[in-house]
């Protein structure tokens, strides 16, 4: 199963995945309509990016009281399906991540879908902080993040003992 995956320290907070996904999902550039969302706290120097993780054990799927919540056969994505979404909001209450959101405009239920296999988030992000990968990719992006982290380290580390 592939999902999008955040690398947080390259994030720069261009909002950029947001745009394009929410000019992909809506057709237009607000912030509100996007799958995605960057936030940023200025005062602790942090950026968060979020989106579906599109959960093995997917709540929001189980709890949608006219099923309009299913998972693509191909991508593995849970999909809304909006034509028998009624907007309970039952599944957004039941995001235990807070990925799902409501759009009033359309009167529907909202999350990521992947772009069917194929992430504009991903595809437009210029720092390359996102990633769409099989999930047991994972681990491997993970440790040569910590690899180049750790040589960074050692090389510091170095450089301190010839001084």
């Amino acid at each position: 199963m592939k999902v999008i995956f955040v690398e947080p320290d390259r994030c720069l907070a261009c909002r950029n995945c947001e745009r394009v996904c929410s000019f992909q999902e809506a057709g237009g550039f607000k912030r509100e309509n996007s799958n995605i969302w960057v936030q940023v706290d200025l005062a602790k120097r942090t950026i968060f990016t979020m989106t579906c993780l599109q959960c093995e054990t997917a709540i929001c799927l189980e709890v949608c009281p006219t099923k309009a919540l299913y998972r693509d056969t191909e991508t593995h994505a849970v999909v809304v399906n909006e034509a028998a979404c009624v907007g309970c909001r039952m599944c957004v209450a039941a995001c235990p991540f807070g990925n799902m959101h409501f759009e009033k405009s359309r009167g529907v239920a909202a999350k990521c879908n992947l772009c069917h296999g194929d992430p504009e988030c991903v595809k437009n992000c210029m720092a390359k902080a996102l990633h769409y990968c099989d999930i047991n990719e994972l681990a491997m992006i993970k440790r040569k993040r910590m690899d180049r982290k750790l040589a960074g380290h050692a090389v510091s580390h170095d450089r301190d003992l010839r001084i």
